[in-house]
């Protein structure tokens, strides 16, 4: 497993006549995410994200690199707000295993090192946790649960080192294929004439959102 992100650089790399220099390094941190869709706001979700990866210089002047990532990561959404503005109390945590794909710049400057590029995510463990609500307010509909297995998200990162090989990251993603279809959410609106509940109808697609803060060691 180790050598997975080390091989797939090799395979990606351009030809180019430099002494190119490859770093292998570990990684691990906490992520930061939401459900966009879920009619809820805020990455209040908490889940562990690291593995491992290698990145490469492509110039002379080691301005550019590209790097490649095998990483188990957790995103879901959470909430569990009593206050009366809130919809419902949620749980739920998805288990991926990404293949993230970066360019970089270094920053001749700052040193900080700049990063864009997209992550290829496989759902290994469907969504699992509560999702509690009060039917006079919000329903949401939770007779089928299943996500979708594949997500691929856009990535912006930045990094810095701290000392020697040790380096901070911050990193946010986004996805850009729907992680869910038509989740259906019923709002309540009152009654009709026979005094029965009636209720508003609402379809959301659903994506993934995280902002990641990470240390990365570096050999």
């Amino acid at each position: 497993m180790k050598r997975l992100p080390l091989l797939l650089l090799l395979a990606l790399m351009p030809p180019t006549t430099h002494a190119q220099r490859i770093h292998a390094y570990l990684t691990s941190g906490i992520a930061l995410s939401q459900i966009e869709g879920d009619e809820l706001k805020g990455f209040r979700h908490a889940g562990f994200s690291g593995g491992v990866g290698a990145l490469t210089t492509l110039t002379d002047n080691y301005r550019w690199g590209l790097s490649i990532e095998a990483l188990f990561s957790q995103r879901g959404t959470y909430n569990n707000s009593y206050d009366q503005q809130n919809l419902y109390n949620i749980n739920l945590t998805l288990n991926y295993v990404d293949i993230p794909v970066l360019l970089h710049f270094q920053d001749p400057y700052g040193g900080m090192l700049f990063g864009a590029g997209l992550s290829y995510g496989r759902l290994v463990q469907q969504p699992h946790g509560t999702i509690r609500f009060n039917p006079n307010y919000f329903i949401p509909d939770t007779t089928d649960m299943t996500f979708l297995r594949d997500d691929l998200c856009a990535i912006a990162d930045m990094r810095f080192t701290v000392w020697r090989g040790l380096q901070l990251n911050i990193r946010w993603q986004h996805s850009l294929l729907a992680i869910k279809r038509d989740w259906t959410f019923y709002s309540y609106n009152g009654t009709d004439a026979n005094g029965d509940a009636r209720y508003k109808t609402h379809t959301r697609n659903c994506y993934n959102q995280a902002i990641t803060f990470r240390l990365i060691w570096q050999f």
